[in-house]
């Protein structure tokens, strides 16, 4: 039976890495899988889908206005499809979200999401927060805070170590630029003392 699932957590949880692993599981039994990630984000190569540890495949992109149900369609013309992973969900438009469950629902093809939950503001991506409206599955993963807590937020820094409180919700990155932290830890980083 054909889901959405969402798996989600803050930076560096290992996201990924999952998502690599579980498409390998298909490929190994010989199950096609289609595998999608965010077209701007190009931190281990356009098209590719990387992980912190050192691994890497290549992936098709998406764009924001581009209709997933119509890309996937067309993916199926050219041969089975098992299950279409898509990395960077948090990245995925509200409506792109809806043509993703068309794919479950219609096409019976299962689709597996990995991505942020919260911005460094603590705001939900718009994608994000359909896909916990919308997923028939949904998974934490979880990474630790420095302080030994799970952590649940993430921050932006400048190049001194400082959070950044302002700016535009998207703005790829990794560790140099992101810090995963427990709430209790990215409120004294962000400065919310009340």
């Amino acid at each position: 039976m054909a889901k959405l699932y969402f798996q989600y957590s803050t930076m560096n949880a290992g996201k990924s890495t999952l998502l690599l692993q579980a498409a390998y599981n298909y490929q190994e039994r010989g199950m096609e899988p289609y595998l999608l990630t965010a077209a701007f984000d190009d931190r281990s190569g356009r098209g590719q889908i990387g992980s912190r540890i050192g691994i890497q495949t290549p992936a098709d992109t998406f764009a924001e206005n581009d209709d997933l149900f119509a890309k996937i369609q067309a993916r199926i013309e050219h041969g089975p499809c098992a299950c279409v992973f898509i990395d960077e969900a948090q990245f995925l438009s509200p409506d792109q979200v809806w043509q993703l469950a068309r794919i479950v629902d219609d096409l019976k093809i299962p689709v597996m999401c990995y991505g942020l939950r919260v911005d460094f503001q603590g705001n939900l991506f718009p994608g994000s927060a359909t896909l916990l409206a919308l997923a028939d599955e949904m998974r934490e993963i979880r990474t630790i805070c420095h302080c030994g807590k799970k952590a649940t937020m993430v921050i932006r820094q400048d190049d001194q170590g400082r959070a950044i409180t302002q700016g535009a919700q998207v703005q790829i990155g990794g560790n140099e630029t992101y810090v995963s932290l427990c709430r209790r830890h990215w409120r004294q980083a962000v400065g919310d003392t009340a």
